[in-house]
């Protein structure tokens, strides 16, 4: 959020925070999710006070969502966005031959997005 914040106060320009809740194939979008609301909500306060602190207008958005990449595309076409910021632990490197990467979520945005891409890596999963 604080890269974000930083890139929008230089340009002037207003930051929607979105938060997508991913709903398991079994059970319905409409799900009730309160634990996932709750994380949801208390990201957005942090990401308001945030903002705040950088003087930057804020939206915040929910969005339920079987994948959190396709939702993060479909909310940056729909508003046509300039850039998307998207944070993202580093993964650690495994015994598969897969190289250490980003996870599924930020591989879908770099593939898809109608825009340019901002990665912002976060301390490595544990």
């Amino acid at each position: 959020m604080e890269v974000a914040c930083r890139l929008a106060a230089d340009r002037h320009a207003a930051v929607t925070a979105l938060s997508v809740i991913e709903v398991p194939p079994e059970l319905p979008l409409a799900a009730q999710m309160p634990e996932e609301e709750r994380e949801a909500r208390s990201r957005n306060a942090q990401a308001r006070s945030i903002a705040e602190l950088y003087g930057v207008s804020l939206t915040t958005r929910l969005r339920y969502a079987r994948s959190a990449g396709e939702a993060i595309v479909e909310e940056a076409t729909d508003a046509a966005s300039e850039i998307i910021v998207i944070g993202a632990p580093r993964t650690q490197a495994t015994h598969s031959r897969r190289a250490p990467g980003f996870g599924r979520t930020v591989d879908f945005v770099l593939k898809n997005a109608p825009c340019r891409i901002v990665v912002a890596a976060l301390p490595p999963v544990r």
